[in-house]
Order: structure tokens, then C-alpha cells, then sequence
């Protein structure tokens, strides 16, 4: 008669130690479906935890013994733990056992996770969870495995480490030399990456040249809006791509369009995806649905996500009309970004908005960061979009970091771009554009640029340089 692996897994978990050990952080008491499995296995699994070796059949009697167990449940137990115990000098080999035990896992983890959706389905009144949840479940029950990584030893794994310093990170590089020089190289993947800026100051400006950038260099670009239509996103990205301007894309004939499109398919080798979610209504969980999907039907995998922004996305953890303060919201988003990013291995560029202080600082921080503080504490790099009139006129933009993992955050701290806006671009601007600004991340009275419209945008040592708007 074959065994049950049930009966295999309860066997070594009782008599071979080194198996117990590994096994044990991955197993749970809802993979065993018979009830007398789970009340064996609840009790080593207490024991073995406790008291940090393996239980003989005698104390597992013992500790069943004090446990509010009817008396026929009792005697399955037992008479389990003397079937097992005739088996104790049955020996199976190692990594077998191992692998055909990871298996188990994983078809009992996608068991449970197919019929937790069903019930969700068909009863959602008594679920805690909404539908939004399956995909989770599903990918969740999906990445099951044993992973015997539990650590990085310092003097033992100083080989791996040295091989990290020098191994090449996978980046998504700007067309900005600047950014380059703040990332050391661009945007690297698991990474969340947020622009700060007021209303009007560029934020979709900013987001589509640099979707623009990233597919022109052959990456595939999912570009998530929450804000504006699809079309209107698109529209932006041909003024880049297709060097037109906005207002000149109505009068601009068909087959010259079409003339345009066809020439830029034949030099760009990426993709760029763009999907419009209504406001306040989107997630992760609908992100990672859409992933999915897009892998499924178009066998499109991005490279860079872009999310148009952060502050109008929902939260998967946090129900709607659930109460909660703006700080653990905007938090909650930001951590479920973040972890999109580690989980599709991609770098993620949001946006977000300056409160009512930062609307009218004349050098924006962290603390004008809307409704959350929570947002530049998740994020690994943050930078504020800085305009005003002068800058305006003379076409340009002031870059200032505010948060960088990427490298030192005193280096390059504040920086000029160059703004086409009808053209939704951005551009380097020579080093002498650069002079006038602060290069270290001390205060200073006069660490703001200022202009000489007159002499096209140059630099001038003004002290009175007018307060910075920040407008749409």
C-alpha cells in the first residue's frame, strides 16, 4: 500500500532532525487536510519550537494529554504516533524528501489560495478579504518554495560580498547627465524613485520625458495614470518622441503622422504600455492584475513602471471609507509600490504633490511633502521640480535632492534642466548654467539660482531673486 506524503512529512519531522530543521519555517498547519495531521503536527511544531530538539512518542502523549482534545480525537493521535514510531528506522534519502516536501507546499498552497477565492466569490459578505485580493493569493501560493538562505555571514561570505562590489547593476540610465551623476547611472530596479513638485510645476511633464527616454533606449515602459486620459499621456509622449508641438498635433496631417510613426517603430526597439485607472480607484492589487495580464496576452514585461502619482492611488490594505490619517495612507501606498517594484524587479518613478507650506517655500524640503511624511521615509530617492517666473522665461527648471540611496546627497544637490514645454522636454544645460548654485547640502543665504532674462537665462549674483512659485 502507498503512503500518504502527509504520513512521510510527520514521519521525519518526529525521527530525522536535520529534515525538521529545514522544513519546518515552510510547513503550516492548513496544507494537511485530515484532521488528526493537523493535531499531530500542531503539537511538534510547539514542541520543536520550544524547546529546540525533537519530541519522543512519550512527551507528545504527555503534552496531547493537557490539551482540550475529545476523547476520540485523542486516540487517532496516538495511534498515528505508534504507526509512525514502527516506522522510525525507515530511512528516505535527504534531498528527495526535501523536494517532495517543497512540492507539497506549493500544490497545497495553490489548493487553498483556488478555494479562498472561491469563497470570496460566492460569499462576500462573510469574507474579510474583496476580489481584489485573489491575484495577491494566487501569486502568493505561487512563489512558495524552501529558501535555505538565512543570512549573509560577515567572514564567511566575504567572496560573495567582493563579487557584489564589482558585479554591474541593472539600470534604467536618464538622457539627463545630471540625474546620471545624482544615481550613479540611473534608476535601479526595486527601487521606488518620487518627484516633488506644486501644481503645474511638471510633474507628467517630467514622468513622459522620461518614458520617452526609456523607451528610445529600448525598454519596455508600463505607464500607469491616474490622472489624466490615456490619450492625453500619449499625446504628450508623440510632442517628445515625434518632436512636435502640442498645439501643432491637431493641424498635423494623417499620413505624415502616419509617416512619423512608421519611422520611429523602425528605430525604437521598446515598448510602452499606457493604462488609465479612474482616481483614487487603483491599487497594487489591480497593478499586479494588470501585469499579469499583459505578460499573459501581449508577452509584455516592463522595465520601468511609471505611476501618475502616488497621492491618487488606493491602498490594498486599507479599505475604502475605512478611517485612517493621511500619514498612514500615503505610507501604506508607498510601501505597496515599493514592494511591486521588488516583487516584478523594476524601478518605479512617481510623483507627488508640495503642501500649502512647500506651495509657496521659495526651497522646497521634505517636510512640504503632502499629507504624508511617511512617503519620503519608504522612497530610496526624492527630488523636488522647482519653478518659478524667471525660470520660466528663461526655459529651465531647478532640480534639488532631497532623499538619495543612491550616493552621496551633498554632491550636486541642487542642478538646472533645460524645459521645452511644448515639446514635453527636458535637456542638459552646459556646466557654466551650473556655476552659480550650491554644490554642498550646507545652508547658505544665496543657494538659489538667479537670472538675467536679458542676457537669455544667465547666471547673475542676485540677492533678491523674488519669491518661487509653484503653479501648474
Amino acid at each position: 500500500m502507498q503512503q500518504r506524503i502527509e504520513t512521510i512529512i510527520l514521519k521525519n519531522l518526529l525521527h530525522n532532525e536535520e529534515y525538521s530543521r529545514k522544513v519546518l519555517p515552510f510547513l503550516k498547519k492548513d496544507y494537511f487536510l485530515e484532521h488528526t495531521d493537523k493535531l499531530l503536527y500542531e503539537q511538534v511544531d510547539l514542541f520543536i519550537n520550544k524547546y529546540n530538539n525533537l519530541p519522543t512518542k512519550e512527551a507528545l502523549v504527555i503534552e496531547l494529554d493537557n490539551t482540550p482534545l475529545k476523547d476520540e480525537e485523542f486516540e487517532n493521535v496516538t495511534e498515528l504516533l505508534t504507526h509512525l514510531e514502527g516506522q522510525k528506522d525507515e530511512k528516505s534519502d535527504i534531498q528527495w524528501l526535501l523536494e517532495t516536501t517543497e512540492k507539497f507546499c506549493q500544490d497545497k498552497a495553490i489548493y487553498n489560495a483556488v478555494v479562498h477565492s472561491i469563497k470570496i466569490l460566492d460569499e462576500p459578505e462573510k469574507s474579510k478579504d474583496d476580489k481584489g485580493a485573489i491575484p495577491e493569493l494566487l501569486t502568493d501560493a505561487l512563489s512558495v518554495s524552501f529558501d535555505p538562505h538565512v543570512g549573509h555571514d560577515y567572514l564567511l561570505d566575504s567572496d560573495d560580498r567582493y563579487l557584489f562590489y564589482h558585479k554591474t547593476e541593472k539600470k534604467i540610465p536618464f538622457d539627463l547627465e545630471y540625474f546620471n551623476k545624482i544615481t550613479q547611472g540611473g534608476l535601479s530596479s526595486k527601487t521606488l524613485n518620487i518627484a516633488l513638485a506644486g501644481t503645474g510645476v511638471g510633474k507628467s511633464l517630467f514622468m513622459c520625458h522620461v518614458s520617452s527616454s526609456a523607451l528610445s533606449q529600448g525598454n519596455n515602459v508600463l505607464y500607469i495614470t491616474l490622472e489624466m486620459a490615456e490619450e492625453r499621456i500619449a499625446e504628450r509622449i508623440d510632442a517628445n518622441l515625434l518632436n512636435i508641438k502640442l498645439d501643432d498635433l491637431v493641424s498635423l496631417p494623417k499620413k505624415m503622422y502616419q509617416k512619423k510613426i512608421e519611422d520611429l517603430k523602425s528605430t525604437v526597439k521598446g515598448r510602452l504600455i499606457i493604462k488609465e485607472y479612474p482616481t483614487a480607484a487603483a491599487s497594487t492589487n489591480h497593478f499586479r492584475s494588470l501585469l499579469n495580464e499583459l505578460n499573459l496576452k501581449r508577452n509584455f514585461k516592463p522595465d520601468m513602471i511609471l505611476v501618475d502619482y502616488i497621492n491618487i492611488c488606493s491602498s490594498s490594505r486599507i479599505r475604502p471609507g475605512q478611517y485612517v490619517n493621511s500619514y498612514s495612507y500615503i505610507k501604506s501606498i508607498a510601501e505597496e509600490l515599493r514592494g511591486l517594484a521588488v516583487e516584478f524587479d523594476v524601478p518605479i518613478l512617481s510623483a507627488t504633490q508640495t503642501n500649502r507650506q512647500g506651495f509657496q517655500n521659495t526651497d522646497v524640503g521634505l517636510e512640504d511633502t503632502s499629507e504624508s511624511f511617511g512617503l519620503p521615509a519608504t522612497a530610496d530617492f526624492m527630488f523636488a521640480l522647482i519653478s518659478n517666473e524667471n525660470l520660466e522665461e528663461a526655459g529651465q527648471m531647478l532640480i534639488k535632492q532631497l532623499k538619495n540611496r543612491y550616493s552621496d546627497i551633498t554632491s550636486n544637490k541642487k542642478f538646472l534642466v533645460g524645459v521645452d514645454r511644448a515639446k514635453m522636454r527636458l535637456s542638459d544645460l552646459g556646466e557654466l548654467s551650473q556655476s552659480g548654485l550650491v554644490d554642498t547640502g550646507k545652508e547658505e543665504k544665496q543657494d538659489t539660482p538667479s537670472f538675467d532674462i536679458a542676457t537669455g537665462g544667465k547666471m547673475k549674483n542676485k540677492k533678491d531673486f523674488g519669491e518661487f512659485k509653484f503653479g501648474e
